[in-house]
């Protein structure tokens, strides 16, 4: 007996209904009013900092006609600018490493169980809350001649009176800008750090452990490629802020004795506020956020090879 088989059936798919004009147009008119804002509070400033760079506005004149680069050929030749981003170096490369070493070493103490290790944590977390220009004037306090308690430990110390002038003497005002800046973003460094090591998985380091490898062997080969990226973005974060350091130095030094400590954020503040130099401020200002961008597009860069 031969079976026949049933006849197929075929459906015919109605085509996807496309989204309509009116759909993409409603989507536009929803985030128009935050990108509008965008631009305005970024864009913005930008664009009109750079125009006035090219202008020669100062205290005694507001000349809005057009002079191309004079500014920044002036920039170039002025002597008090690089020392200024030499100074800003300076503190650059000696803070970051210190703080990145410093908080690195807490965030592996701290990693393991301890008790009152929350009370701990949030007594080491109270300088990143204070704010900067209050931070520099307590240390400016602290260090103080007369009444700051640094130079009376010392004399303890020492068994004899120690005079140190912290924040006159040229060769104890860096030490004091640096104890000052690395002892308030310290915790920051540790708070990222430790967040990035509670997160690694354990597994991979007891393997590692028992396979013969010591505690550096493992946070070496082991542990520092998994919080790498981490890593990378404390440093660009903190060495961002440094680049533009100013509150700690202002408050402790205000960039003296002379200009001896003075960073670039200081000379701008100087140039725009004080001597009402205001185009060629501007022109600093540009040449600083151009220097930030390209810091900023190599460290993100840095972090996709690291990944």
């Amino acid at each position: 007996m031969a079976v026949t088989s049933a006849p197929r059936v075929e459906v015919a798919h109605a085509p996807p209904r496309s989204r309509g004009v009116g759909d993409r147009g409603f989507r536009y008119a929803m985030i128009a009013p935050a990108v509008v804002v965008i631009l305005l509070i970024g864009l913005f400033p930008l664009v009109y900092t750079l125009i006035v760079s090219a202008q020669n506005i100062t205290m005694m004149e507001e000349d809005t006609s057009f002079h191309g680069l004079m500014h920044y050929r002036a920039l170039l030749a002025d002597t008090r600018f690089w020392q200024a981003v030499l100074h800003t170096l300076l503190f650059l490369v000696i803070a970051l490493p210190a703080q990145l070493v410093l908080g690195l070493l807490l965030a592996l103490l701290f990693l393991e169980r301890m008790p009152g290790k929350q009370v701990f944590v949030a007594l080491l977390v109270l300088p990143v809350v204070t704010s900067p220009i209050i931070a520099g004037a307590l240390w400016r306090l602290l260090f103080d001649n007369r009444f700051g308690p640094i130079n009376q430990i010392l004399s303890w110390l020492v068994g004899g009176e120690v005079t140190i002038l912290w924040t006159v003497n040229p060769g104890f005002v860096y030490p004091a800008i640096l104890i000052a800046e690395i002892w308030q973003w310290t915790p920051f460094m540790f708070l990222l750090l430790l967040a990035a090591l509670a997160s690694v998985d354990q597994s991979l380091t007891e393997a590692a452990k028992l396979d013969g490898a010591g505690f550096w062997t493992t946070f070496f080969r082991v542990t520092l490629p998994i919080i790498k990226p981490v890593v990378w973005i404390a440093l660009l974060i903190r060495g961002l802020d440094l680049f533009r350091l100013f509150d700690v130095v202002w408050g402790l030094t205000q960039g003296g004795p002379g200009t001896m400590t003075e960073t670039v954020s200081i000379y701008a503040y100087v140039l725009a506020f004080k001597q009402f130099e205001t185009s060629y401020a501007a022109a600093l200002a540009v040449v600083i956020i151009v220097l930030l961008s390209a810091a900023v597009m190599w460290a993100l860069r840095r972090v996709e090879i690291a990944r």
